[in-house]
C-alpha cells in the first residue's frame, strides 16, 4: 500500500528535471579543458629560466590548492579508494546512480540511514557551478534537480577520466586544502603518485567528513582499507595513531625554495605590471615540456643559484665567530641586465631573514671609488698616472673640518690615481672629490641607478668613500655599466624580448665615457696596483680576467666585494641586518671570498678576456720623478691616457702633479649661511674667499669679482653664487651661500 504513490512520483519527478533543464541550459556545459585551463593554484611556483622550480609562494591565503594533477599521476590505490569510498559504481552509471538512489529514497521511507545517492559526477557538477554549490544548510530541492541534470550533460560530454581526475583535483578535503595535489603534500608529503593504500583510505575518507574528529575519520578510512584489502587483515588501531598525526601534519610550506626574495620581487613585478592578469605565456609552462611545473619563468639559473647560496651560508658560518650573520649577493648578465642569482639573505643563519639584502639599503663604503675615479678622468681632471697627495688633509665643511683617514691609518706620500685607486686610498680619493665637487659626483651617482635620498652637499666629502646609502642591486648594476663601457640599462628578473641588430645602434648615449670606463676597469683588474694594501697574492686575484672593488662601511658595519668579468657582474655585501658592527672582518676576509668563489663557479667553463680599448685611447709609457727618499716615486710602466692628456714624466714639481692641485674653493664652504651684525658698520663686515690654482678669478652673480687665490667681499643680503674661474675662463668650482640681515651697502663697497 506505500508503494503506489511512487509511479506518479516518477512523473513528478522527469516532468522537474525537464523544466530545471530547460531553465538553465547552460549547466555543465564548460568543457573539460576549461575547468583545467581555469584552475588555479593558491601557490605560485617560480621558475627559472629553464622552467626548473626555485620557489613556492603562497598567493592566495583563503584555500590552499596545489597544482593541478593528471589522472595518470594520481596512485592506483587512491583512484581505487575514491571510487570505493564515493561511486561504486562510477564506471557504469551515467551519471545518476539509480540504484543508489532508490536506496536512498527506500531509506528516507522507512528512516534507514544509507550511504546516500550523489556520485562523483554530482559532486563534481556541484563543485563546478556556484549556483549547484552546498551551503551550510545543505542543498534545496531545485540545486538537487540542477545537480541529477549537471551531472548526465557532463557524462554525456566528457569522459570517465576526465570526471574523475577533475574530481580530485576540486574536491574540498580538510580545513581550506582544496584537490589532492595539496592534500598529498600536506598531510603526507608527497606528491598524489606516491600514496600507498593507507595513505589513500585516509584521503578517501576525508572527503566524506573533512572535518570529522581524527578518531572519526580512523574509523570511515578503515572501512575503506578493507574494502580495498578484503584478503588482508587490517589493523584499525594502528591506522588510527596513522591518521591522528596525518591530520595534524603541516608539511607542505606557504613559501619553500631557494630564492624566496627573488620570488617575491618578481611576483610584485608581475602584480604591479598585469593588475591582477595571469602570467603571459612567455612566462608560463610551454605546452610540450615534461616534468617541469607550470608557474612564473624569471631569468634566474637554478644551478647558479643554489651555488650562490652555498657559498654564502658556508662562508658566513666560518665568519660566525666574528659577530657576522647576514649577507645578500646578486649576479647580473653584463649584455641583458638579466638576473642570473639573488640571495637576499642567509636564511637559518640570519634572525632577519625575510629582510632582502639585494635590495636593502646600504653603506658602500669605498666601493663608490671606482664612479668617482672614472668621473674625474672623464672631465679630465687627472689620468691614471697623476699624482695625488696621500697626506693628512683638513677640508674645511659647514660643519666642521672633515680630516679623513685610511684603512690603515698610514699615509702613503705621493702616489699614482692607480695605485690610488687599486689600493684603496681614502685621502686621495677624497681630494679627488674635492676637484669634481660633491654635487656634481651625487648627480652622476644618480644618473647611474643608486638611489641618493640626499643632496652631494648635503654628504659633503664623506661621500667619496661610501656616506651615501645604496642598495646592493643598484650598485651591482653601476659597476655593470662599468663593464658596459659606460652605458647604464637596467636590471630585469624575467626576460625581456631580443632587441634588433638595427635598434642597437640608436641606443642613448654613454652614461661615462668609454675611455674612462676602461680605465677603471683596468686599473681594478691590475694585480700590481693593489699590492700596497692587498700584498700579491689577494683573494681577489683570478685566473681569468676580472675587475673588482672592496668596500667597508663606518664602524665595520657593512662588507663589499663588487665586480666583473667579461660576461657578469657579481655583488656581494655581508654584515648584520641590524646594524651591528662586525668583528675584524677586512676587505679580503668578508665578501671577496664569497665573490671569488662565484666568479670561478660562472668561469669553470668559460673563458674571460679582457676588454678591447676603445677609440681615443692612447697607451703610453710613463716614468715617475724622484720622492723625499731619492728614488722614483713609482716604477715606470705602460698607462692609458684619453687622447691628450699623455705625458711621459710625472714629477712633484712638475706636469701633471701640479695639476693634481686644482684649481677649487677652500672657503667658504658651500651652503654657508651669513648673518649680518646691524652693531658692525657694514664696510667692516667681509667675508674672505680662498682658493687654490693658479691664475683663477672670481664671479659673484656672474659677475666679475676679483683675482687671486684670497680675496674679501662685502656682503649683501640675499642668496648669491660665488664662482671660482680659470685662466681659460671656465667655470671651476663654485659655492652657494646666504646673506641675512639688513646691512646697507654702498655700490663702491659692492665693487
Amino acid at each position: 500500500m506505500q508503494l503506489a504513490p511512487l509511479i506518479p512520483a516518477r512523473k513528478t519527478l522527469a516532468a522537474a528535471l525537464l523544466a530545471v533543464a530547460c531553465a538553465h541550459p547552460a549547466w555543465a556545459l564548460v568543457s573539460f579543458e576549461e575547468v583545467k585551463r581555469d584552475f588555479r593554484s593558491s601557490d605560485t611556483a617560480v621558475l627559472d629560466r629553464n622552467g626548473e622550480l626555485l620557489q613556492r609562494v603562497r598567493t592566495d591565503p583563503t584555500v590552499r590548492r596545489g597544482q593541478w594533477t593528471a589522472l595518470a599521476d594520481v596512485s592506483p590505490a587512491l583512484r581505487t579508494a575514491m571510487v570505493l569510498s564515493e561511486d561504486k559504481r562510477f564506471y557504469e552509471h551515467s551519471g545518476i546512480d539509480w540504484r543508489a538512489a532508490s536506496a536512498a529514497a527506500w531509506g528516507n521511507l522507512w528512516n534507514t540511514r544509507t550511504r546516500g545517492a550523489s556520485t562523483i559526477t554530482m559532486q563534481l557538477s556541484g563543485l563546478l557551478d556556484e549556483d549547484l554549490r552546498r551551503n551550510s544548510g545543505g542543498r534545496s530541492f531545485t540545486q538537487k534537480i540542477g545537480q541529477t541534470v549537471a551531472a548526465a550533460q557532463l557524462e554525456r560530454n566528457w569522459r570517465k577520466d576526465q570526471i574523475l581526475e577533475a574530481y580530485l583535483n576540486t574536491v574540498p578535503f580538510r580545513g581550506e586544502i582544496v584537490g589532492i595535489d595539496a592534500l598529498s603534500r600536506t598531510l603526507f608529503g608527497k606528491a598524489p603518485s606516491g600514496l600507498d593504500a593507507r595513505e589513500a583510505a585516509v584521503a578517501s575518507a576525508l572527503v566524506r567528513a573533512p572535518n570529522a574528529k581524527p578518531a572519526v575519520v580512523a574509523q570511515r578510512a578503515c572501512e575503506v582499507l578493507r574494502a580495498m584489502e578484503p584478503q588482508q587483515k587490517t589493523d584499525c588501531e594502528a591506522l588510527d595513531m596513522f591518521t591522528s598525526a596525518a591530520v595534524q601534519r603541516k608539511a607542505f610550506e606557504a613559501n619553500e625554495g631557494i630564492a624566496p626574495h627573488a620570488a617575491r620581487r618578481v611576483l610584485r613585478e608581475l602584480r604591479d605590471a598585469n593588475a591582477g592578469a595571469a602570467p603571459t605565456p612567455a612566462l608560463s609552462q610551454r605546452p610540450k615540456e615534461k616534468d617541469r611545473e607550470v608557474g612564473v619563468r624569471t631569468t634566474l639559473r637554478a644551478p647558479l643559484q643554489r651555488f650562490a647560496l652555498d657559498s654564502l651560508q658556508r662562508h658566513l658560518r666560518e665568519l660566525r665567530e666574528r659577530h657576522v650573520e647576514d649577507g645578500s649577493l646578486v649576479v647580473l648578465d653584463n649584455a641583458t641586465g638579466e638576473v642570473l642569482a639573488w640571495v637576499g639573505s642567509s636564511g637559518p643563519l640570519s634572525q632577519a631573514a625575510e629582510v632582502d639584502g639585494v635590495t636593502a639599503l646600504r653603506q658602500p663604503g669605498s666601493t663608490l671609488k671606482p664612479l668617482l675615479y672614472g668621473q674625474a678622468i672623464a672631465e679630465r681632471r687627472i689620468t691614471a698616472a697623476s699624482l695625488i697627495e696621500d697626506s693628512s688633509a683638513q677640508i674645511s665643511t659647514a660643519s666642521g673640518l672633515y680630516i679623513p683617514q685610511n684603512y690603515d691609518r698610514r699615509f702613503k706620500g705621493p702616489v699614482s690615481a692607480r695605485t690610488a685607486l687599486a689600493a684603496s686610498l681614502n685621502v686621495p680619493a677624497v681630494r679627488t672629490l674635492v676637484m669634481v665637487s660633491p654635487e656634481s659626483f651625487a648627480r652622476e651617482l644618480r644618473a647611474a641607478g643608486l638611489p641618493l635620498r640626499e643632496s652631494g652637499d648635503y654628504y659633503g666629502y664623506s661621500l667619496a668613500l661610501g656616506s651615501a646609502e645604496v642598495s646592493l642591486l643598484s650598485l651591482t648594476n653601476a659597476y655593470r655599466m662599468l663593464a658596459n663601457g659606460g652605458r647604464y640599462g637596467t636590471t630585469t628578473l624575467t626576460a625581456r624580448p631580443p632587441v634588433p641588430a638595427d635598434k642597437t645602434k640608436t641606443s642613448a648615449p654613454p652614461l661615462l665615457d668609454p675611455r674612462a670606463a676602461f680605465i677603471v676597469g683596468d686599473i681594478l683588474s691590475d694585480p700590481n696596483a693593489r699590492t700596497r694594501t692587498f700584498g700579491l697574492d689577494s683573494i681577489l686575484s683570478t685566473r681569468f680576467w676580472t675587475a673588482v672593488k672592496t668596500g667597508t662601511s663606518k664602524d665595520m658595519r657593512d662588507n663589499w666585494a663588487v665586480g666583473w668579468s667579461q660576461r657578469y657582474t657579481v655583488g656581494v655585501w655581508v654584515g648584520n641586518a641590524s646594524g651591528e658592527s662586525m668583528w675584524d672582518v677586512s676587505g679580503t676576509s668578508g665578501a671577496a671570498p664569497v665573490w671569488a668563489e662565484v666568479m670561478r663557479f660562472l668561469h669553470a667553463r668559460e673563458p674571460s678576456r679582457a676588454p678591447a680599448p676603445p677609440p681615443g685611447l692612447v697607451e703610453a709609457r710613463v716614468s715617475f720623478g724622484p720622492g723625499a727618499d731619492g728614488n722614483p716615486l713609482e716604477a715606470a710602466r705602460s698607462e692609458w691616457f684619453l687622447q691628450g692628456t699623455e705625458q711621459p714624466l710625472f714629477a712633484l714639481d712638475t706636469g701633471m702633479a701640479a695639476d693634481t692641485v686644482s684649481a677649487r674653493i677652500t672657503a667658504p664652504t658651500d651652503g654657508t649661511i651669513i648673518a649680518l651684525d646691524p652693531d658692525i658698520p657694514p664696510l667692516r663686515q667681509r667675508v674672505r674667499f680662498d682658493s687654490e690654482g693658479r691664475g683663477v678669478q672670481w664671479r659673484v652673480d656672474g659677475k666679475p669679482f676679483a683675482r687671486g687665490n684670497s680675496v674679501q667681499w662685502f656682503p649683501w643680503p640675499g642668496r648669491h653664487v660665488i664662482e671660482l674661474v680659470d685662466a681659460s675662463g671656465k667655470v671651476v668650482d663654485q659655492r652657494r651661500l646666504e646673506v641675512r640681515g639688513a646691512g646697507v651697502v654702498t655700490k663702491s663697497a659692492r665693487r
